[in-house]
C-alpha cells in the first residue's frame, strides 16, 4: 500500500486534491488534522477522500501545541485537551492511528508530562486508537516515554529523514521497531528536508531493509513537500512521488 501526506505544498480544492492523489497511484493518505495552517475544512476530509477511493493511514496531530505538553499552565492543559480530542476524533472517523510530536530535548520531560501521556494512553486504550510518537530532535524524551508507557496503544512513528539527519548513530528501529505503527519517508540534502526519496543523502536500500526487518505491515508512506520542486506542477509532483514510493515498496519487500 502506498500513501502520501495529503497537504504536499500545492493549494487546490480538496476534492481535486484527493482525486489527483488517487489518479497518481496512491492508495491512502496521511491526513493533517487541525484548523492550523488555514485548513478549516479538515473534518470534511475523511468522507471526501474515501469517496475518492482512498483510505486514511493516520492523522498528523498539530505540531503547534507540541512544546506545551510538559507545561503546568493553561497552554499545557490546552495541549492535552487537543490530543485527547484527536483520540476521540480517530474513533469517530474510524482512523486507526494518530501521530504526535513530543518536545525536542531542549525541553526535557517531567512528571506532569508523563502523567499527560498516560492520560492520552488511557483514552487510546478505551477507544482502540494507536498513538505513534515521532522521532525529531527528541531522542531522550521519546525514549523515556516509550519506556515508561508500556502500552500497545503507544507506539512509534519512524521518520527516516529526521533519524538520519539528527541521530544517525542511533539504531532507532532496533530499539523501537517492535512498536512501529507509522512511517514518514522523505530525504534530505544540505539541510533541506521533505525531499523525494533518492534525491538526498539517505541510503534507501539500507533504510527500507531495516523497516522490513521490524515486521511493519503499514503503508509505504511519503511525507514529501514541493519546497524544492517549484518547477513541477501538482500532477507532475504526484507522479514522481508515486514512482519513488513504488521504488521504496520494492526495496521493502526485497528486505523481507
Amino acid at each position: 500500500m502506498l500513501a502520501i501526506y495529503d497537504w504536499f505544498g500545492y493549494e487546490m480544492p480538496i476534492k481535486e486534491r484527493y482525486r489527483m492523489i488517487k489518479e497518481a497511484g496512491f492508495d491512502g493518505v496521511l491526513l493533517w488534522w487541525s484548523e492550523y495552517l488555514n485548513r478549516n475544512d479538515y473534518r470534511s476530509g475523511p468522507q471526501i477522500l474515501r469517496d475518492a477511493g482512498l483510505s486514511i493511514e493516520n492523522i498528523h496531530t498539530p505540531f503547534q501545541v507540541q512544546d506545551f505538553i510538559w507545561l503546568d499552565n493553561l497552554d499545557g492543559e490546552a495541549s492535552l485537551t487537543c490530543y485527547l480530542q484527536c483520540v476521540a476524533d480517530c474513533a469517530e472517523f474510524e482512523i486507526p492511528t494518530m501521530v504526535v510530536h513530543l518536545p525536542d530535548d531542549d525541553k526535557p520531560y517531567n512528571a506532569l508530562g508523563l502523567d499527560r501521556i498516560k492520560r492520552i494512553e488511557e483514552k487510546a486504550e478505551q477507544l482502540g486508537v494507536n498513538v505513534a510518537l515521532e522521532n525529531l530532535r527528541n531522542f531522550n524524551n521519546l525514549s523515556y516515554m516509550l519506556a515508561q508507557v508500556d502500552s500497545l496503544r503507544i507506539g512509534f512513528c519512524y521518520d527516516c529523514c529526521h533519524h538520519y539527519r539528527y541521530y544517525p548513530s542511533k539504531d532507532l528501529l532496533a530499539m523501537y521497531g517492535s512498536r512501529l505503527t507509522a512511517v514518514h519517508l522523505h530525504d534530505f540534502s544540505e539541510g533541506n528536508i521533505h525531499r523525494f526519496p533518492f534525491d538526498g543523502e539517505i541510503d534507501w536500500t539500507v533504510a527500507m531493509k531495516k523497516i522490513a526487518e521490524t515486521g511493519y505491515t503499514g503503508a509505504t508512506a511519503l511525507e514529501v513537500m514541493n519546497w524544492d520542486y517549484k518547477d513541477l506542477s501538482a500532477k507532475e509532483f504526484l507522479r514522481k512521488a508515486s514512482e519513488q514510493a513504488q521504488r521504496l515498496e520494492g526495496l521493502r519487500h526485497c528486505g523481507k
